[in-house]
């Protein structure tokens, strides 16, 4: 999708802030960070939100939750713990329409 923000970022046509990669994953910084961590987690195939992700190709999802736990890993979350959001549709914040999680960690949380 040449309108796709996520797309245009897994083309190289946009920059951003790489901190993992796989075959199928791209994770990067968030340019509007709302945690001292704030990761976006993507699939290089596009898909409009985790819903459809999942009913397309729970494989895919599950690589994404993958890439996830290895982001974590690496910017030194799991001891600490940290939160994984999945925003779905415009009503609760998703402003990019392309399947994404959000990796928050470095400081502590309330309950949801």
């Amino acid at each position: 999708m040449t309108d796709c923000l996520f797309c245009r970022i897994v083309a190289g046509e946009i920059p951003a802030t790489v901190v993992y990669e796989t075959p199928a994953t791209l994770a990067f910084r968030d340019i509007s960070p709302k945690a001292p961590v704030h990761v976006l987690v993507i699939p290089k195939q596009h898909h409009a939100d985790v819903a459809a992700l999942g009913a397309a190709d729970p494989a895919l999802a599950g690589e994404v939750l993958a890439s996830v736990a290895a982001v974590a890993e690496k910017e030194g979350l799991l001891e600490g713990g940290f939160r994984v959001v999945f925003n779905t549709g415009s009503a609760v914040g998703q402003t990019v329409f392309h399947a994404h999680a959000h990796v928050l960690g470095g400081r502590t949380y309330g309950d949801l």
